[in-house]
């Protein structure tokens, strides 16, 4: 099970930093946290995304070539 963290060390990154990392657009960053398949968080009218949440999608979505 992952280490839980407080709240106050927790990391937490934009959309468009997401979309940079993961490259891909702020569009399927945003479709991707509305279908619950990234976790996130409202703030205002914008969304933040702990970091562990993405390395967690991008871990769990990796196909290894054989």
């Amino acid at each position: 099970m992952a280490e839980e963290r407080r709240l106050g060390e927790m990391s937490f990154m934009t959309v468009a930093e997401v979309a940079a990392v993961m490259r891909v657009s702020k569009m399927t960053v945003y479709r991707l946290v509305h279908s619950g398949e990234l976790p996130s968080v409202r703030v205002g009218r914008s969304f933040r995304v702990p970091e562990q949440a993405v390395t967690d999608y991008l871990q769990d979505s990796y196909h290894g070539t054989a």
